[in-house]
């Protein structure tokens, strides 16, 4: 049974910053801070490779002292905003229906919500009485891809039906006004709120790169690498610093072997659609890959124009190649990394 990539969408948050206009407020937010640590963090802010941050909430609202509380609630009412539009935009793309939706499956790991977004959804469109659901809260940034990977299982196994996979983060809900720790201020830098969504078809006239392989790959003894803290003050961001190294050293056990099952290596696959997890990961991708001349050029100008958007990041990557209309036969490899520690894939064949 093949099954197909026919339609993404994306869909961003009302609010947006250049970086520049964000280092007044964190100014403000370190007062009282020992003036090199400041000058550290806005150091940071300035390297971090990215330049524009679009968010839920304006900025003073970001840096106000609110409870868990308030913070989930605007997470709540502006994802399920954010939700809605990438699915109509996507379905528009397909030029389908609501009703021709039979599987949905929806990822978030910024904010909790029960019922969670896709009940809303279902109610707002109009959506089927008897489509399958599937809500993902705590794969992180890998979720996007996961969602995908359950899909395409759901699809091979039920010829004539489709999915959506809807990926909406806001990352910026999780910022801890009262946390001065190296790992919010870095997890602020490099983070902004964003929404995506892609369908999938086992319908054999539709078109879209087919998915030919997917897995997933789990490091063992990483669970402390990354992920959330439930605090009184909300989702407390865990982001280990090694997390780059670690990668770079699983990258040959993550790539090659999944290639090679699919008689494919590195020098076979045209297009790499990575998540760009931050400016140290993608400069590891980076050094891996560019000298057998790959280029993740998507990935960089993703994080440079809106960040790491957790689970939505690589359906932005996929958008802009799917934008591009590769050539028939070409093959992109799809890969993300989250919490457990984990890296999974999808091999795409346009």
């Amino acid at each position: 049974m093949s099954v197909k990539i026919t339609s993404i969408a994306t869909q961003l948050p009302p609010y947006s910053r250049p970086t520049e206009e964000i280092i007044p407020f964190l100014k403000v937010w370190l007062n009282g801070q020992e003036e090199r640590y400041q000058r550290k963090v806005i150091k940071l802010f300035e390297n971090a490779g990215v330049e524009r941050r679009f968010s839920i909430m304006d900025a003073e609202e970001v840096f106000l002292k609110t409870s868990f509380a308030e913070k989930n609630e605007i997470y709540k009412r502006e994802t399920i905003k954010l939700a809605e539009g990438a699915l109509v935009k996507a379905l528009e793309n397909a030029r389908l229906n609501p009703g021709d939706i039979d599987f949905i499956i929806t990822v978030s790991c910024t904010g909790i919500m029960i019922p969670s977004v896709d009940a809303y959804l279902i109610n707002k469109l109009q959506l089927k009485q008897d489509i399958v659901r599937l809500p993902i809260t705590e794969m992180g940034c890998v979720a996007g891809v996961s969602g995908m990977i359950y899909a395409n299982n759901f699809l091979k196994a039920n010829p004539n039906k489709r999915a959506a996979v809807i990926a909406v983060e806001s990352p910026t809900s999780t910022f801890q006004i009262d946390d001065f720790s190296m790992t919010n201020i870095v997890s602020a830098a490099i983070f902004g709120d964003g929404c995506a969504c892609t369908i999938l078809s086992s319908y054999e006239n539709e078109q879209g790169p087919e998915i030919i392989d997917e897995a997933m790959y789990h490091f063992y003894n990483a669970e402390h690498m990354m992920g959330f803290e439930l605090t009184n003050s909300g989702l407390q961001m865990v982001l280990d610093k090694e997390v780059p190294d670690k990668i770079a050293a699983h990258f040959p056990e993550i790539v090659h072997p999944f290639l090679a099952r699919n008689n494919k290596s590195i020098a076979d696959i045209d297009h790499l659609i990575f998540h760009p997890g931050g400016k140290k990961i993608v400069q590891t991708v980076e050094d891996l890959f560019g000298k057998l001349g790959k280029n993740i050029n998507h990935t960089k100008a993703v994080l440079r124009d809106y960040g790491n958007m957790s689970s939505a990041t690589v359906l932005y990557v996929l958008e802009k190649f799917m934008q591009e209309a590769p050539q028939k036969g070409d093959l992109g490899l799809m890969l993300s990394f989250g919490p457990g520690f984990t890296a999974q894939r999808l091999l795409l064949k346009w």
